[in-house]
């Protein structure tokens, strides 16, 4: 009777439960290292859009100004007084700012380089008519963003 009784009985012996342990380790540690993969990554579109951003806001403010220089003075030295496109060649500013040269909060891991070249790669347009914009903006390690556009005197 006794005998009976250890043979109805079922569970699990210590190798299968061993084993199954090590299985579950092993799934446990591939589903947290996708997670984090994942995690990782989730913020580069957003990095990458504000710096598409970035760049759009400071090709449309360098387009806006006048093709030739109002007042005569070329190369105002505050980014507050430019006052036509060619006064942004050789800008660079660390972190991102706005129009007066003030710098937006939580935008300064952005650089931002402008590029300002007469160019004759527009068919019909005097070389002397047309300036090409370049902006490049940068997030290290492996953010690169560039637009470019042409601003004429017509």
């Amino acid at each position: 009777m006794i005998r009976r009784a250890y043979k109805d009985q079922r569970g699990v012996t210590l190798v299968e439960l061993v084993i199954s342990i090590v299985v579950i380790s092993i799934a446990a540690v591939i589903l947290i290292q996708t997670l984090s993969m994942t995690y990782e990554r989730s913020a580069d579109p957003m990095v990458r859009h504000q710096a598409v951003a970035i760049a759009e806001a400071y090709l449309e403010e360098i387009q806006l100004r006048d093709f030739n220089d109002p007042d005569g003075i070329d190369g105002e030295g505050a980014r507050a007084a430019f006052d036509d496109v060619d006064d942004y060649d050789g800008l660079v500013d660390v972190g991102a700012r706005d129009q007066f040269g003030v710098p937006i909060a939580d935008l300064d891991d952005y650089t931002v380089s402008v590029s300002v070249s007469g160019s004759g790669a527009l068919p019909g347009i005097p070389a002397a008519r047309a300036l090409r914009i370049d902006v490049l903006v940068t997030r290290a390690p492996d953010i690169q963003m560039a637009v470019s556009a042409y601003r004429t005197d017509f």
